[in-house]
């Protein structure tokens, strides 16, 4: 990085991560932290009254998120340059992080041996992506880096790549008791190989699975202190998530995603899983909003691309009667597996 001094802004509202980039960049002595902000609105507060040459942005911030955060601070701080660290891997929401004003993304996962190159790559007016967020759609230049010859950009390769192949499954029902013997078995194959299970059911399916792992010997008292058994309700859950009766892409992703890595840390296996069962797209077909459901399958296949969670989900054929057809095939289309029960 030269023998420059370059005065850095960490923003993340986990304290112990905070700590964490400090440890790592104190051992740095051309850069300087010069101020911490734990939420959007203090970040482009301190960046516009200390203007720092490096900005380090988490995106899931409380009060203003870390993207519109980025667009404030352009405008009030156009010359620090943003690298943009998240747990969250989805391209998608990489991509919003680039077009907000982001010179680079690392996973936090991958800090460690991540950060300080990508550091060097952004103060040195290059972009850096972690490489799981490699790709054509990042790779393009955009209205912020574009420049006459083009940019180099600088992906973060592993020794290794393991490919691995997850699956996004549904299943059209008659009866619940059909949907939950299926559930059941899902469920508990996963906890009972030492892996993470998320449920994001009503309540009634809630209680009845519940019921039906607890008869087959599972401790999930334990499992949910462990956080490596979590269950949402579903009218809560996509409410959390949709504006104007469509799924904010980016609220799904944060919401989902740091959930699905709460659970995966929570697991003792060196190569753990996590599955989902998932009645978050049934509940809006049920409700009449095809659009909103196709849209929420959309979106769990970026989970299971970014996190390499299986998920199942489950529909009553009550509620696919007299719907048009190319509906209800776009949604089998969003699925690697499609069964009856």
């Amino acid at each position: 990085m030269g023998s420059s001094t370059f005065r850095v802004l960490v923003v993340d509202d986990y304290e112990p991560w905070r700590a964490f980039v400090a440890t790592m960049l104190e051992k740095q002595p051309e850069l300087q932290i010069i101020g911490e902000a734990k939420n959007g609105l203090e970040a482009v507060q301190i960046a516009q009254q200390t203007q720092p040459d490096l900005i380090l942005l988490d995106i899931g911030l409380p009060t203003l998120n870390g993207i519109e955060a980025a667009r404030r601070i352009r405008e009030v701080s156009p010359h620090s340059k943003i690298l943009f660290v998240s747990e969250n891997r989805s391209r998608d929401i990489a991509e919003e992080a680039v077009r907000s004003g982001g010179r680079g993304y690392v996973v936090k996962a991958a800090a460690a041996s991540e950060l300080l190159p990508a550091i060097e790559a952004v103060l040195k007016d290059l972009r850096f992506f972690s490489q799981s967020l490699a790709g054509p759609a990042l790779n393009e230049p955009d209205p912020y880096t574009a420049t006459a010859g083009g940019e180099k950009v600088i992906t973060w390769t592993p020794a290794q790549n393991v490919q691995t192949t997850h699956h996004h499954e549904v299943g059209f029902y008659s009866e619940d008791r059909l949907l939950l013997e299926k559930v059941t078995q899902f469920i508990g194959a996963a906890l009972q190989a030492g892996d993470a299970a998320i449920v994001v059911a009503t309540e009634l399916h809630r209680d009845s699975l519940l019921s039906r792992l607890q008869a087959q010997g599972l401790d999930i008292n334990a499992a949910v202190g462990e956080k490596r058994y979590i269950e949402l309700d579903v009218a809560e859950a996509v409410s959390n998530f949709m504006v104007h009766e469509m799924a904010d892409p980016l609220r799904f992703m944060e919401i989902f995603g740091n959930i699905i890595q709460i659970a995966a840390r929570a697991t003792a296996r060196k190569h753990s899983r996590v599955v989902a069962f998932g009645e978050a797209a049934p509940f809006l077909w049920a409700q009449g909003n095809a659009e909103a459901a196709i849209q929420t399958e959309k979106l769990c296949n970026q989970l299971v691309d970014s996190y390499g969670v299986n998920i199942l989900c489950g529909y009553s054929r009550d509620s696919s009667r007299g719907v048009e057809a190319d509906l209800f095939e776009q949604i089998r289309a969003e699925h690697s597996g499609v069964y009856s029960w």
